[in-house]
């Protein structure tokens, strides 16, 4: 495997921490390949990267998160400030268009940075984006983001984090049936049931929520000249991510690829939430080649 190359890239807002396998600029003809998540970092995708030693592949972490620090005194996270932030990281890079593989919040990320930058991205893969406003029940799916966010200020992580689980597990929409289960126990989810205090975590606080109330606009992603395919793992079906990315291919009028596993089926086993990473790749290869 390419052992990554370490980087920073100084902007007035954030210091952002990124690493790249492979040359720059990308050897023969194939675009240099962007993995980005959130909140996830850069190191979630290390097992994916490593059936791509083909290509130059470019992993980062969004300012505040993991190695990137911002200057700009915010604790939010947005689409917005972080597609300024690839752009700036692509244009650094003088080697787009490139590819993106973009997973859950990265997804939304990466539909803003084509809808005001399309001219860095060639290939948009937007795995499960999850983005209320493409849900038929987008006021039931608010309202069950509150309800781990509630969980997470009276318990803490774990009482967060095993309620963020009840929901994204939840198939199908969100019915009086699903607000009428009780709290879930965090030991039944492998979570901390102890309390350290602490109420900034990005996924169970509000710092992200501009994420999940991002609103896609066709019509400008369709004028970028990128090429978007939404994916879906095919062991998700009726979760929340897995209706949202259906919702979000519907408003760019197509049906969602479908890929091996679940919402982290590119994910390896050291990360206790295995999934599919050769057969996930493989599939990826395919819609990248394809384009």
């Amino acid at each position: 495997m390419t052992q990554p190359q370490t980087r920073t890239l100084a902007t007035p807002d954030a210091d952002i921490v990124y690493d790249v396998r492979g040359p720059l600029p990308p050897a023969g003809d194939r675009p240099l390949l962007l993995m980005i998540g959130q909140p996830m970092t850069a190191e979630g995708f290390a097992d994916l990267a490593a059936h791509f030693t083909d290509r130059t592949v470019v992993t980062y972490d969004p300012r505040g998160l993991g190695r990137s620090t911002r200057k700009d005194g915010r604790t939010d996270h947005t689409p917005q400030d972080q597609a300024a932030d690839l752009h700036a990281l692509i244009t650094s890079l003088d080697a787009g268009p490139v590819d993106v593989f973009a997973s859950s919040g990265g997804a939304v990320t990466a539909l803003e940075l084509v809808a005001t930058h399309g001219g860095d991205v060639a290939t948009l893969v937007a795995h499960e984006p999850p983005v209320n406003a493409a849900l038929p029940d987008a006021e039931a799916a608010v309202r069950a983001r509150a309800r781990f966010h509630e969980a997470y200020q009276k318990g803490g992580l774990g009482a967060g984090m095993a309620a963020f689980m009840q929901m994204t597990s939840w198939r199908g929409e969100f019915t009086d049936d699903y607000f009428a289960q009780p709290a879930p126990d965090p030991a039944a989810f492998g979570m901390p049931t102890g309390d350290d205090g602490s109420r900034d975590d990005p996924l169970l606080s509000t710092r992200s929520w501009a994420i999940t109330d991002y609103r896609p606009d066709p019509a400008a992603l369709a004028a970028a000249g990128s090429r978007i395919v939404v994916a879906v793992g095919e062991e998700s079906a009726g979760t929340y991510t897995a209706r949202s990315a259906a919702g979000v291919a519907a408003l760019l009028g197509q049906e969602p690829a479908v890929f091996p596993s679940h919402h982290g089926g590119f994910l390896g086993g050291d990360h206790g939430y295995a999934g599919k990473p050769a057969e996930f790749a493989a599939k990826l290869r395919e819609v990248l080649a394809a384009g």
